[in-house]
């Protein structure tokens, strides 16, 4: 059997590194592999442990024609630094000495928006809104272990993904409640971003400044009691920061889709909406979304849509170098 050439695909968390190769004849993704960013001191042994894992099925090529990294961080420096672990990626070095000549790093959310431009009816479930507008730009944002945010525009010839670090942007708290949060919160950071309540710490952020503010103990230690406590609603404060979550997550979409136009749509990724969508279908997500004074008729057909692929991350990075081949 003949070893058939493949793209390197990489999405790269503060949490999670999930690999992946990309069949450069069908354009179908294979041998997926996800590692834990704690068990691996280096991305570079994390890297070369799916190397390895690809060589040793046998099926194709030593080393990949070219190489995707979709990376939770800035890019801009020659050593790539993550916001949310301790790995560091030498871009000057890494393609060299793994003999990946064409090795491009990229946002991970800008992998996504190459993704979301390419997305199947089955890949999102929405929540609102109408039809998408082909022809114009969308919003992806996504709250996971920090909170990722791209534009997309559409072109003659394809797409361009405007990344950025929309994340860091201020929180602006609506109402008496939110304002209570950001007091409480502005006690623990001397700045309060979106980040801080749109992520995993977030959630934890939400629902410590609640239990201050009812004199309730702390029952769940972990984003994931808190959430799933509230799905199953044992715990009226998890609840409540639940639905904070939700309502804050809304008016950031909503903002965000004003700075952009995003008449072709805005699609909610990362880990946590996926998990919570029943949730977030009968919160106030959708409201909060549209609750922009003389603004609301501009944002009322423009769908909302929850990312539930599963590899978003690896998808984007290889349409992104399908995008360069083309």
């Amino acid at each position: 059997m003949v070893a058939k050439p493949w793209h390197l695909l990489a999405d790269i968390g503060g949490t999670n590194a999930r690999f992946a190769l990309g069949d450069v004849g069908s354009g179908e993704i294979h041998i997926p592999l996800t590692v834990s960013v704690l068990d691996h001191p280096t991305f570079m042994s994390a890297l070369q442990m799916y190397l390895s894992f690809v060589e040793d099925s046998g099926d194709w090529e030593k080393r990949p024609v070219d190489g995707c990294l979709a990376v939770a961080c800035p890019t801009d420096r020659e050593h790539v630094t993550f916001t949310n672990s301790d790995w560091v990626i030498d871009r000057e070095n890494l393609g060299f000495s793994l003999e990946i000549p064409r090795l491009k790093i990229i946002n991970d959310f800008e992998a996504i928006g190459y993704a979301a431009a390419s997305f199947a009816v089955n890949d999102w479930e929405q929540i609102g809104g109408g039809e998408s507008r082909p022809d114009k730009a969308l919003t992806v944002l996504g709250p996971g272990t920090g909170l990722g945010v791209c534009g997309v525009l559409p072109t003659t010839t394809g797409v361009n993904v405007l990344p950025g670090e929309g994340g860091h942007v201020d929180f602006a708290p609506v109402g008496k409640e939110e304002t209570e949060i950001m007091r409480l919160l502005l006690s623990r950071y001397s700045r309060v971003s979106a980040e801080r309540l749109l992520s995993g710490t977030g959630l934890q952020n939400i629902y410590w400044a609640l239990t201050q503010l009812h004199g309730e103990p702390q029952r769940h230690a972990t984003p994931a009691d808190i959430s799933a406590s509230a799905l199953v609603g044992d715990d009226p404060v998890a609840v409540e920061a639940l639905a904070v979550f939700c309502r804050v997550l809304g008016s950031v979409a909503g903002n965000l889709a004003l700075t952009f136009g995003s008449l072709g749509g805005v699609y909610v990724a990362g880990g946590i909406a996926p998990r919570i969508l029943e949730f977030l279908r009968g919160s106030d997500f959708r409201e909060r979304f549209l609750a922009k004074g003389r603004f609301r008729e501009y944002l009322e057909d423009i769908p909302t849509r929850i990312v539930v692929r599963n590899d978003p991350g690896l998808f984007g990075a290889l349409k992104f170098l399908q995008s360069r081949h083309s």
